[in-house]
């Protein structure tokens, strides 16, 4: 009887995932002993990263889309049709269409979206590059600045940790470069007692912040934002002012994991090690979808993806999982325009940033242009 492996998401984890089981059960998929099947958004894929570089005019649009059918395996049935309900109990996905699309396996990379509209007034009055249309409006608001309080506020959950600390290094290079520096102040906002929730990157970012003059407010959970006064304040009665508001928006997962009471947020429980849905056996979780505590990043989609795949493949052919997940994450940390950093952890080896430099940066940019080869599963 066919295997049928049902992917709900068509972002990185999702992408990788059906690419990969595809180049390894060739002989099945001939032979119709197995079927992959996606269900997707979305006909383009975004290469989600690339929204950094958008404000500063580092990078072309065009560049961070392609079409999602060219991406993926021609192997894979790709449906432009929303999950709406998943049952768990039943085996079985109901889609947006009211098609009822049963599984054997089930992988679950729904991702996450930004939600600044929970926060009164952010919508109105915040820039973010978490979206294209945030990005533009933030390029926008870049070219029109000349000066003054800015704020780069953090808020949680979200994904790509190490983005707020990039944007505010780069901002501040970029006044530097427009010739407005000394006219810029630049604040920065977090919701724990540090510069970042992993201990090791906030003892290293804040000397970083004291040799830019960048100031820093911990312990800042965002309670409101006033448009008309221009000012941000924290439930914990701290009010900032700004002329130029950048936030990192909190974020929630998708609809139909809450729709589905799979999951509170939109975060599936999910083992740390096997990668599996807490409470299922034939239900997997990848990417930014777990609610496993560690950096929701497109380096932690690809090596859980990697697992899955594995794990996937042994399961058809031998009835068994092969491996489990370290809690293997790797970053880039922009820190400005030409130089960088990274780190890299697990599940038992802390990170440690080292020293910024000019080749990091390049290879970060390397790695844009090869992002397309790492969702097709090749890299």
């Amino acid at each position: 009887m066919s295997k049928r492996i049902v992917i709900v998401g068509g972002g990185l984890a999702g992408t990788i995932v059906a690419n990969g089981v595809c180049r390894q059960l060739g002989n099945e998929l001939r032979s119709g002993g197995v079927s992959v099947t996606m269900l997707g958004t979305s006909e383009t894929h975004m290469y989600q990263p690339g929204l950094l570089y958008v404000p500063f005019g580092k990078i072309r649009e065009a560049e961070l889309f392609r079409d999602q059918r060219r991406v993926l395996d021609r192997r894979v049935n790709f449906m432009i049709d929303p999950a709406k309900k998943i049952d768990v109990d039943a085996n079985q996905v109901e889609t947006a269409s009211g098609r009822i699309i049963g599984y054997d396996y089930l992988v679950l990379a729904t991702g996450s979206r930004i939600m600044p509209q929970n926060i009164p007034g952010m919508t109105e009055a915040g820039h973010w590059f978490y979206d294209l249309d945030g990005a533009r409006k933030l390029r926008e608001a870049l070219d029109n600045f000349t000066g003054g309080e800015v704020v780069v506020n953090v808020n949680a959950p979200h994904k790509c940790p190490v983005a707020p600390l990039e944007i505010t290094f780069m901002l501040y290079e970029y006044f530097k470069a427009k010739g407005i520096g000394d006219k810029c102040k630049i604040t920065y906002t977090y919701p724990i007692g540090r510069l970042h929730a992993l201990e090791p990157v906030a003892h290293w970012a804040g000397p970083e912040f004291e040799r830019y003059g960048i100031k820093s407010e911990t312990f800042f959970n965002t309670e409101s934002v006033d448009p008309a006064k221009k000012t941000i304040k924290s439930m914990e009665g701290v009010e900032l002012p700004f002329d130029l508001l950048i936030t990192i928006p909190p974020h929630a997962g998708a609809e139909v994991i809450t729709d589905s009471d799979l999951g509170k947020g939109g975060w599936v429980p999910t083992n740390t090690r096997t990668l599996q849905r807490e409470g299922s056996t034939n239900v997997f979780v990848c990417g930014d979808t777990t609610n496993i505590p560690i950096s929701k990043a497109g380096s932690t989609a690809h090596f859980e993806a990697d697992v899955l795949i594995d794990n996937l493949v042994s399961l058809v052919q031998e009835g068994r999982p092969a491996r489990e997940y370290d809690g293997k994450v790797f970053c880039f940390v922009e820190t400005g325009m030409n130089s960088g950093t990274y780190v890299w952890f697990n599940y038992t080896t802390p990170p440690n940033p080292g020293p910024p430099s000019q080749m990091i940066h390049w290879f970060k940019l390397a790695y844009n242009r090869l992002y397309w080869l790492s969702a097709r599963g090749l890299l």
